[in-house]
Formats: C-alpha cells, structure tokens, sequence
C-alpha cells in the first residue's frame, strides 16, 4: 500500500470542495480525497493505492475473479487509510466519486457498491466517473491546464488520442485497431520470458540492447488517420524471437530495444498526425498542450521522444508524476470533483459498465474491434 502527493487539511480553504475518489478498475485498489478551489486549483490531500501485482504474477496477467474478490477484501481499509490521512471526517466531504467503467466488471461493482453506500450513509452526492476521463483530466489537478489539449491515453487497456474540448466533452481522434500499447508490452515481455508488469521489464532490457538490430515494422505509419495497431509488432517480435533461437541475454535485450524503438517512433508518427487535425482548434494564442496519461506515459524512451515532438511542433509536452500516470483515486476524485462543480451528480442508480466509450459518437476505426 503506498500513499503520495498529499497536503495537511488544514491548509484547505473552506469554500473548496472536498471529493472522495475510489477505484477499483482493474488491479489497483485506491482511494483518495482531492480538494478544489473555486479558481478550479487542486490539491492531493490522500491518495492510497494498493497493488495486486503479486495475486496475478503467477498467471502472467490479471485474473477479474481474483482482482475482484481482492477489491472487496481490502476496500474498506484502503478508504479509510485515505480519509485519515486527509484528517477529515465524512460529514465534511461534498460528494463522493467511484470508477464505474470502463473496466473488469466485477472490481467496478466492488468500488461503486462501496461508493454509493457511503454517499447514501453520509447524505452526500454520488458521481458515477469515466476511468478515462479521470485520466484526460489528471493535468489539470497536477499542472493546472486547462482545455481545449491533445491528449495521448496509453495503457494496458487502452491506446487512444482524443481532443480535450472540456468535461464531459471529447473527440476522438485515433484508437487502436486491435491491441492496446500497454498489452503489446505485456505480451512481449511474457513471450520474452520477462516479468511482469511488461512494460517495465522491457524498458530495463531495452537499455542494454541495439535497436537496429532486428527489423521490426511501424505500423501505420504515414497513414493519414492517426489510429494505432499493435499486433502485428507483437506477431513480428515473436518471429525474430523464433529465427533468433535459443536466446541469450543479449538477444533479449537487443529484441527489447528493437520493439520500444519502433513503438516509439510508430507513437510518434501518430501523434505528429493528430496534432496537424487540431490546429485550427488550438490556435497561436493558446498553450497548445499535448497531455500524456495511463502506464506506457512512464516509459523514457517515449516520453523523450514526445518531448522533442512537441518541441519542434510548438506544443508543451504535459506528463502528470509517473504514480498519477498508472491508476489511482486522486484522477477519480477530481474528475469527481470537476463535474460538481458544474452541478453534475448521478443516482445511486447508476450502472457499471466494462465499456465506456468517451467518445461514442466517433465512427469505427477501419479493421478494428470492440476495443474502438
């Protein structure tokens, strides 16, 4: 269980407004509380997250039916860890928040059951949060933006690059086809015999390796729609992997550097794309802002590469702390606490859904799945 980025409740203004944030998405187990000023500033006061790495590492992913069972036997010590921690009561919230998809459906159950029996026992209002619009609006608690941005979601579940136009307003502009970035370095590690978590592990082995070594493909590179796919990557490493066998040390860490580095210039090359489509909306006046969220925004590769993107672009490159990037209460408490403050609350009837587009009006990308 580890706690960061929180601030003595004394120093809180009374007129902010105090949101409790729970999620239980995946296999993160967090709660938070998260002040607002009326300026729209925020402040971490509790953010307690406790991983379920070691239940699922056997298994070389995670198992819904175990992360869900271990949402439920912790939850409750995990919010109050986070209300201790803030030094405030539940008397003095104004509302709480839980994660209510998308997600594995079981741990969303867990975290929104729990959300709304404590809004119910305190008499305060419910907020039903999109995980991913908690991540699209991280950098406005951690660095204070604010929109219109460009943002780049990249995670074990999703790879997306949406147009920030505001809360409860976004457009997407490209998705992945097929797999997700996050899941492309999971199965890679996994193929590589590398623990997990995948991105990690292939990011350490990257270091000692040469890139050039293996051809590996971009793909879609040059298209002019800036989606994503990654599964013929996955398929390419495990043909290079095959032809290289059996592989020692150096061969691992050379395939490691060869696959992040076309990860990274595939990445790149979309972004470069989207943010030729969203110009005329970010104009010269404007901070034009590119905002980088979930786990793959830690890797250093591709977060240096981003930067040199947007330095040559004219776009600030916004990246939260790496424990904000991967998920946390905090981002659902202010995505909490930036709907009240536009007088958006939900009932206590409000469902949990594995899917939940942030954009369900965009049309489906060409060749892809449900995950569009």
């Amino acid at each position: 269980m580890t706690t960061n980025g929180t601030s003595p409740r004394s120093a809180t203004p009374k007129d902010s407004l105090l949101v409790l944030g729970i999620e239980t998405s995946c296999d993160e187990t967090a709660a938070a509380v998260v002040a607002r000023d009326a300026q729209g500033r925020g402040r971490i006061l509790s953010n307690v997250v406790r991983s379920q790495f070691d239940m699922h590492k056997i298994y070389g992913g995670v198992v819904p039916e175990i992360a869900a069972r271990a949402h439920g036997d912790c939850l409750d010590h995990i919010i109050s860890a986070a209300m201790a921690e803030a030094g405030i009561a539940y008397s003095d919230l104004d509302a709480i928040a839980a994660a209510s998809g998308p997600g594995l459906i079981g741990g969303l159950i867990v975290g929104a059951v729990s959300g709304k029996a404590l809004a119910l026992a305190a008499g305060k209002p419910f907020l039903a949060i999109n995980h991913l619009e908690a991540h699209a609006l991280t950098a406005g608690l951690t660095d204070g933006i604010k929109p219109p941005y460009l943002m780049l979601l990249v995670s074990g579940g999703h790879t997306q690059l949406l147009l920030v136009e505001g809360v409860g307003r976004y457009r997407r502009l490209g998705t992945t086809i097929d797999d997700a970035l996050g899941e492309a370095f999971d199965k890679t590690a996994k193929l590589l015999g590398l623990p997990m978590p995948g991105g990690p592990s292939v990011e350490k082995q990257a270091r000692g390796g040469d890139s050039k070594r293996f051809k590996l493909p971009r793909p879609m590179l040059g298209r002019p729609e800036p989606h994503f796919s990654f599964a013929g990557l996955k398929t390419a490493v495990r043909h290079a992997a095959k032809a290289a066998a059996p592989l020692d040390a150096q061969d691992i860490a050379d395939l490691c550097a060869s696959f992040e580095a076309a990860v990274t210039e595939t990445v790149c090359d979309r972004v470069a794309v989207a943010m030729g489509l969203v110009l005329d909306v970010l104009p010269p006046g404007l901070q034009r802002a590119l905002v980088v969220a979930g786990g793959v925004a830690a890797n250093t590769a591709l977060r240096t590469a981003l930067q040199e993107l947007c330095a040559a672009r004219g776009f600030v490159l916004v990246a939260p702390p790496l424990g904000l990037c991967t998920d946390n209460g905090a981002m659902i408490a202010w995505a909490g606490a930036e709907r009240l403050a536009l007088g958006l609350t939900d009932g206590l009837d409000a469902v949990v859904r594995p899917r939940w587009p942030l954009d369900p009006t965009a049309p489906p990308a060409i060749g892809a799945g449900v995950k569009a």
